[in-house]
């Protein structure tokens, strides 16, 4: 029998063997880290200056060009809001 994994399942998992400093991650992993839906990512992107940036995968500058994000830096980013949660109040 054959494990069926979704994507975000596999990468999600896979990244577990890399060094998260030098792992790119797509969008639909982006989102099931930050739990953001893609909306609220592109607003963060564009209004928040601490949010992780966008790593171009291709030559292209063109919209809809392929990104990756730098696993590390969604991390520390996610860590960063779980350490603001308190001050928040």
């Amino acid at each position: 029998m054959h494990t069926v994994h979704t994507p975000t399942q596999f990468s999600v998992a896979a990244t577990q063997h890399f060094d998260p400093a030098n792992t790119l991650i797509r969008m639909p992993d982006l989102e099931a880290i930050t739990g953001l839906a893609r909306p609220t990512v592109y607003k963060r992107l564009k209004d928040d200056p601490t949010f992780p940036r966008p790593v171009p995968l291709s030559n292209s500058k063109s919209r809809g060009s392929p990104v990756g994000f730098v696993l590390a830096e969604v991390q520390a980013w996610v860590r960063q809001r779980i350490a603001l949660r308190g001050e928040a109040a």
